[in-house]
């Protein structure tokens, strides 16, 4: 296990994956790929593709998929952030707010989402095939021009040199239930600082999925607004459909507070929150309102430090995952 001057114990994921690069190879890529575009992955370009992806997906497929959850990993060498932009926002296209938010579930460590509204439908769990074995994280369908865009984290749709395959979001999954459709990703993509050498301030993926019965996913859902290069130290939401123990991937979970900015390896958000494997990937809102469920994502669930238990981390939503979102929203 190797050690940091800033880190007093190894890392593990607490709900994802912590990056294992650190040589001066994997540290010049990543430096290459600042400037760098997004790396786009064919999932299932056709329609026959599509069609085998969805009937791999049984009910007892789901149930059984393990939640990603990846070993102790060594501290490697990330990049730091680009200087900080604007900030933009992307309206939802969800209802509008009809209220303040009664602030009802604030804060919350870790529990049933049962405020019901528009995250109810665009969260979901997201099951893919990684090295052999099925998989889970989680996702949310956003606003975009293609209506057909969902964000998730960089390792749930690449990991170790490798792309998921088999990959499909189930949007407001309860139960074993999927009352609005599995959607098949055509295309799957991240960042490429993640793609280069997997660096967690930059653990953000994308998929764009193909239509279902004849709509595109935020016809059916609708879609949460975004926000980047946003404040720290704010009030966060955060949602997800953790597997691991206590939980089981059944419900949609929720943590809520004034979210910190990570002091050791990364420029991530920080949140108490005790979600577990499977957790990942799903969103994190600023400006949440409980009384509609809707919100601007500004970060997803991505990893936690073993030593700084019940605590979650996300990425900063800087130019590069606004880079990243507009290339997705781009892509048919």
């Amino acid at each position: 296990m190797r050690r940091s001057r800033r880190t007093t114990a190894g890392v593990l994921l607490a709900a994802c994956a912590l990056a294992t690069a650190g040589t001066q190879a994997a540290a010049a890529g990543a430096a290459r790929a600042r400037a760098a575009a997004p790396a786009v992955h064919v999932a299932a370009a056709t329609p026959a593709a599509q069609h085998s992806v969805s009937d791999y997906w049984t009910p007892e497929r789901m149930r059984t998929a393990a939640p990603l959850d990846l070993p102790a990993a060594a501290p490697g060498t990330f990049s730091a952030p680009a200087a900080r932009g604007d900030v933009r926002t992307v309206a939802a296209t969800a209802p509008a707010a009809a209220s303040p938010a009664s602030l009802a579930s604030f804060p919350q460590a870790g529990g049933p989402w049962t405020g019901g509204g528009a995250v109810a439908k665009t969260s979901g769990r997201v099951f893919f095939s990684f090295k052999g074995r099925n998989a889970s994280c989680s996702a949310d369908a956003v606003t975009s021009r293609n209506a057909s865009t969902v964000i998730t984290a960089g390792h749930c749709v690449k990991y170790q040199n490798s792309w998921h395959t088999n990959w499909t979001f189930v949007p407001g999954y309860h139960d074993g239930q999927a009352p609005y459709g599995t959607w098949t990703a055509v295309k799957t993509l991240s960042t490429p600082q993640w793609v280069a050498s997997e660096d967690m301030n930059y653990d953000v993926g994308a998929a764009v999925v193909a239509p279902l019965g004849g709509k595109r996913l935020g016809d059916a859902v609708g879609g949460q607004g975004l926000q980047f290069n946003g404040d720290y130290n704010k009030a966060m939401y955060a949602f997800g459909f953790p597997a691991a123990a206590p939980y089981d991937g059944t419900k949609l979970i929720h943590c809520s507070g004034n979210s910190t900015k990570d002091f050791l390896l990364t420029k991530d958000h920080g949140l108490s929150c005790n979600m577990t494997a499977g957790s990942s990937g799903g969103p994190w809102f600023a400006s949440f309102d409980e009384a509609t469920g809707t919100g601007l994502q500004a970060s997803v669930n991505s990893f936690g430090y073993t030593f700084l238990p019940n605590t979650m981390f996300g990425p900063y939503f800087g130019d590069e995952a606004k880079a990243l979102y507009d290339q997705a929203q781009q892509t048919s």
